[in-house]
């Protein structure tokens, strides 16, 4: 699938770092570094603009290694860039841990995945049909 994208960062496109990656590395475009202090949260620009396909979406998901080992992730996990969204890409990163983290310009801050959804259209009913699980969530499965 080819994608228009404008890059006004000095950093590379993103890419996939291996052949099976599903997510492509977002980096920081910072003129200077931000310090996100425990519980903080900012909106970090990434220099990127895309022209998505309809039925396109592009998914903005933390990066696991900067989630375990720093305490750091995507708020809004995963974020959706509409296709019809035309602005900068940026990124809502959240400090989850006790400690100040400072964020570099060219960091890798997140991963983005490219996927395809369908639109729905509505069936109002009187009622839906019977299942073994039924009205249970939020646990009710069990644990184990």
């Amino acid at each position: 699938m080819n994608i228009k994208i404008i890059n006004k960062s000095n950093h590379e496109l993103p890419n996939y770092e291996t052949s099976a990656s599903a997510g492509m590395d977002l980096r920081a475009n910072l003129s200077e570094s931000i310090t996100l202090q425990p519980l903080d949260r900012k909106i970090i620009p990434t220099g990127l603009f895309l022209e998505l396909p309809i039925g396109i979406e592009a998914q903005v998901r933390p990066r696991s290694g900067l989630a375990a080992k720093k305490g750091v992730t995507v708020l809004n996990a995963p974020g959706t860039i509409d296709a019809d969204y035309r602005g900068e890409v940026g990124v809502i990163l959240v400090n989850l841990s006790n400690e100040p983290f400072t964020i570099e310009n060219g960091e890798r801050i997140a991963q983005m995945v490219i996927a395809q959804h369908e639109r729905a259209e509505w069936s109002l009913v009187d009622s839906l049909s019977e299942t073994a699980r039924g009205e249970g969530g939020f646990g009710s499965t069990g644990v184990k």
